[in-house]
């Protein structure tokens, strides 16, 4: 189901087939339980089985995809991770495990695993999706034997305790999000409904869990929103980052995303929320443009995350912005030891699309969280935003 009025490419027949496949799940949902709150519609349009976004096999990362993220544009923001990661290292120990989510292309990990001086004895891979794994697959093939012989493919958390890092980069914005409205009289559910033959917004008053989190939301706000507000609310947070830290005994967590604190993510005229979309290297606004061939995100409220962790037992350990994480890594000086002058341009170009604020350099944060394990990240430390959250 396309809007006419967005002026983005139409799919190939086949991909158009996919996208109405979905729609008919969709909509046989609808008919069965009437109007569906949008998580649910979020989960379905980006992981029902064979048929959701990142679950149906279709090309997401890079040029040909939809969007790029940090690790498709080169190896500087993984060798600041690596910076972090290998002194944690020092202090887990030899056997330490690294755990990524929801690993995309496979870049980040391959790129991890080449620039650590002090590799994990496992790089575990959570990714349930069979077409990404082949991606990842690919992606790292090329890795010296030794390092390809520590990464693990699972499909869900793993079952025994680990001392280690759990690596979270791009995987909180897809996190199925509640949307909500501020009325005059209270605050409002929106849902997805069937309206002249297309999916549209409906609404309900809201009631128990996002009752609850907008009301905390609210309370938490010098400025609350007003009557007309609209935004979204990740009502499962706790709950899915309770199940993926689970395993982690000793060590560290690393969220990487694109989001705000809370004051600034609910800020008064951040009317329309931050729901956004991608297809084909384009942004827009409406969920509903060929579900299943359009990735959906939400920016991520970093107080919130912050909040869970502490509900499942974990501190925080540090919180800054991309810009702030790279070059307090140290990376500057990588560039000034290069001698080659069409590196150090190409270099160049990569860390200002890293750190300039236009580019990713505020718009990412990286918020670190610990269990059992003290450790004060050097990378935070060039610009500690702790107080933000």
């Amino acid at each position: 189901m396309s809007d006419p009025s967005l002026k983005l490419p139409e799919p190939p027949a086949e991909l158009a087939e996919l996208s109405f496949e979905l729609c008919t799940r969709i909509v046989n949902a609808i008919d069965a339980d009437g109007p569906i709150p949008f998580s649910r519609y979020m989960a379905m349009a980006l992981y029902e089985s064979g048929l959701g976004y990142y679950v149906n096999g279709l090309h997401k990362f890079g040029a040909a995809g939809d969007f790029v993220t940090a690790p498709e544009q080169g190896s500087l923001f993984a060798l600041a991770l690596a910076r972090e990661l290998d002194r944690a290292a020092q202090a887990l120990g030899p056997d330490w495990t690294a755990l990524e989510l929801g690993p995309g292309s496979g870049a980040l990990a391959r790129d991890v695993l080449l620039q650590l001086e002090r590799p994990p004895a496992r790089y575990l891979l959570l990714e349930p999706s069979a077409p990404l794994r082949e991606v990842q697959r690919a992606t790292l093939q090329d890795l010296p034997e030794d390092l390809r012989a520590r990464v693990e493919w699972i499909g869900a958390p793993p079952a025994s305790e680990f001392d280690g890092a759990i690596i979270a980069n791009e995987v909180v914005d897809a996190l199925p999000v509640e949307r909500f409205g501020m009325t005059g009289s209270g605050i409002d559910q929106y849902r997805v409904t069937i309206k002249n033959g297309r999916l549209a917004w409906s609404t309900a008053p809201a009631e128990g869990r996002l009752l609850e989190s907008v009301e905390h939301i609210v309370s938490d706000l010098a400025e609350p929103p007003g009557p007309g507000y609209v935004s979204e609310v990740c009502v499962d947070l706790a709950a899915w980052l309770a199940t993926v830290t689970a395993p982690l005994a000793r060590g560290l967590v690393f969220a990487v995303d694109y989001g705000y604190p809370r004051r600034e993510y609910y800020h008064p005229d951040r009317t329309e929320g931050t729901l956004v979309c991608h297809y084909r290297h384009r942004a827009h606004f409406d969920p509903f443009f060929w579900p299943g061939l359009t990735d959906i995100s939400a920016f991520v409220d970093f107080t919130a995350v912050a909040e869970a962790g502490r509900r499942v037992g974990l501190e925080i350990a540090g919180f800054t912005n991309q810009a702030g994480f790279v070059l307090g890594s140290g990376i500057a000086e990588r560039l000034d030891a290069v001698t080659d002058e069409r590196e150090r341009i190409r270099l160049s170009g990569e860390l200002k699309r890293l750190v300039l604020p236009g580019e990713m350099g505020e718009k990412f944060k990286l918020l670190a969280l610990v269990r059992d394990f003290e450790h004060s990240p050097d990378a935070f430390a060039l610009s500690d935003q702790l107080g933000r959250l």
